[in-house]
């Protein structure tokens, strides 16, 4: 019996979003994460847009992937609303009006690799509101949800079948960006412990 190493790999990214998102999900009703409801809103819009350009190369199962992510995004989105850190800065706002600029630009360009360009742009400053709130209340977020999202996404890659610009940076800068994130929370709340 010969198995493709994608629908492993495929298989693992599956769990590992359902793991990610259950505990994330989970601490947000039990009030120990307070998710930024600007972050989730942008999240699942660059998502959704990710998902369309994948699609457009070719780039199967990551596509079908994204667009899971992108449907459970909204859905914190939506729950986080009631739930959400009410400390709004003026550049998270800035940040908001520089991620609907960039959609704007990609919708008139019409171009995939420009659209992988620029949401992975905005989604790196757009994990800005999320970063500043967690620098100063770094208990808020759930540590294995990043870290756990920053491996599934290593995953995915590997279970691309298709490999360009467009179909691997978007899922790269997630790897990146959450584990960055980690990296920091770890260091502030042993900074704070102390």
């Amino acid at each position: 019996m010969n198995l493709d190493y994608t629908i492993v790999f495929l298989v693992i990214w599956i769990l590992l979003t359902f793991i990610w998102y259950h505990h994330y999900i989970r601490d947000i009703f039990l009030w120990k994460t307070k998710p930024h409801v600007f972050s989730w809103a942008i999240w699942c819009l660059l998502t959704l847009i990710a998902f369309v350009a994948q699609l457009s190369d070719n780039a199967w199962p990551w596509a079908w992937i994204t667009w899971i992510t992108a449907i459970i995004s909204g859905f914190i989105f939506i729950v986080s609303i009631k739930r959400w850190e009410k400390d709004i800065s003026k550049n998270d706002k800035l940040s908001f009006l520089w991620a609907l600029l960039a959609i704007v630009i990609w919708y008139i360009t019409d171009n995939a690799l420009y659209s992988v360009l620029l949401i992975t742009l905005v989604d790196a400053l757009w994990f800005y509101p999320t970063f500043r709130k967690s620098y100063y209340r770094p208990f808020q977020e759930t540590l294995s949800t990043y870290l756990l999202s920053g491996t599934k996404f290593i995953f995915s890659i590997i279970a691309l079948t298709n490999y360009t610009l467009i179909t691997y940076l978007y899922p790269l800068s997630l790897v990146i960006m959450n584990f960055v994130f980690v990296i920091m929370l770890l260091i502030r709340r042993k900074k704070l412990s102390k």
